[in-house]
């Protein structure tokens, strides 16, 4: 298999698409994903534009449907949910499609949706995304992570190296090697390292101290955010 890292959805080649693509958004959309679906969501519907998602989501029975959405950390005006994965309990999601819409983390999914196997990871579902890696031996991955606001994000790229780290690849640029090497630097002090980090600043500064911690822990939940049709992620098998 060829990894190849990209540090931002902008970075991504314009010409073509890779045998798998994986979305990585740390603080917090892949996380908050994965949380959604092991809680026992029927899907995660992704969107960059808030009025899609509000006429998309209108076409949905209202019982089995939430609407979610963050900017700029926080939780927008009048929807059911923001971008905490604490607040995706079962009580909440189970049984229930989330119509989602982030800062970074749904651009990034975007941004891939045409690639044959999408998929989303986290640290707190590594072990799920590297299993399914290693069973299906897809070609050639790319690893996009969603940065912030189009520039480079620390946390993001620690995941990418973890799955980098956590399989025997042909490394395709230099970014996959560089994202290899950050995660095993620190791969015992992820939450510090996502506390240094600028968004993990920005989240302290709204409160955001367990957010951080849960991101950070590796193998939380065991579940595959995989895309079955454009845009709709539901829990793949493993």
């Amino acid at each position: 298999m060829k990894l190849f890292v990209y540090h931002t959805p902008e970075l991504t080649p314009k010409v073509g698409f890779p045998d798998c693509a994986i979305a990585v958004d740390i603080l917090r959309a892949t996380t908050t994903i994965s949380t959604a679906l092991a809680a026992g969501a029927e899907a995660v519907q992704v969107f960059s534009d808030l009025d899609q998602l509000a006429k998309t989501s209108a076409l949905h029975p209202e019982a089995l449907r939430l609407k979610s959405a963050e900017r700029g950390g926080t939780t927008v005006d009048g929807f059911d949910l923001g971008n905490s994965p604490f607040e995706y309990t079962p009580e909440m999601v189970k049984g229930k499609r989330i119509f989602m819409s982030t800062t970074n983390g749904t651009r990034a999914l975007q941004c891939i949706q045409s690639a044959p196997i999408v998929l989303a990871a986290a640290m707190i579902n590594l072990s799920s995304v590297l299993a399914y890696l290693q069973k299906n031996q897809p070609p050639v991955v790319w690893i996009v992570a969603s940065g912030w606001q189009g520039s480079y994000s620390l946390e993001d790229t620690a995941c990418a190296g973890a799955i980098a780290a956590g399989l025997d690849w042909e490394f395709g640029n230099d970014e996959a090697i560089s994202a290899k090497c950050l995660y095993q630097q620190w791969s015992d002090r992820l939450e510090d390292l996502f506390r240094h980090a600028t968004h993990g600043q920005r989240l302290l500064k709204l409160g955001g101290d367990l957010d951080i911690a849960y991101c950070a822990s590796i193998d939380k939940v065991k579940v595959l955010p995989k895309q079955i049709s454009a845009g709709v992620l539901a829990a793949g098998i493993i």
